[in-house]
């Protein structure tokens, strides 16, 4: 499923309401984000450091950045990940093959692309995708729900 930023966050408004502070989603989910483990697959390099600089301000541990699928399936051989966020076209490789270990572990993972949804292909088609350019807004609500659902299970 497709998500636009702004979709993204008025489809999952916490009932605390919007925004950061201590009636909002910041207060209530940090601890899953917290030293949270974090694959991040992404070859463009300044969209590498600003989500690694993103993730780091949400409090979470960053595995990589992988900048080839090849890199990515080794750091998954190697590192323990609590979630990943995978763009789909690495250096001209889809990531799919990362995909499919994530699943096949029951590590939550979504997809940031610039395709949306529709450069997703099976089975990861149901997967979140965050369309770029995404705001860091939209991340976090992305990652709260993928490690939400990982905690639910």
């Amino acid at each position: 499923m497709g998500w636009s930023s702004s979709e993204w966050a008025s489809s999952h408004e916490p009932p605390g309401g919007p925004g950061p502070g201590a009636k909002g989603w910041r207060a209530r989910g940090a601890d899953l984000l917290v030293n949270a483990r974090i694959l991040v697959v992404e070859d463009e390099i300044l969209v590498a450091a600003l989500l690694e600089d993103r993730l780091e301000a949400l409090g979470c541990r960053v595995v990589g950045p992988a900048t080839a699928v090849a890199d990515a399936l080794e750091l998954l051989k190697t590192e323990e990940i609590d979630a990943a966020v995978l763009d789909v076209n690495i250096g001209g490789e889809k990531v799919f093959p990362v995909a499919d270990v994530l699943a096949a572990r029951n590590i939550p993972f979504l997809f940031a692309t610039a395709y949306g949804s529709a450069g997703v292909a099976e089975p990861h088609n149901r997967r979140d995708v965050l369309d770029k350019p995404y705001q860091a807004r939209a991340l976090e609500h992305a990652l709260r729900s993928a490690l939400q659902s990982r905690h639910r299970h």
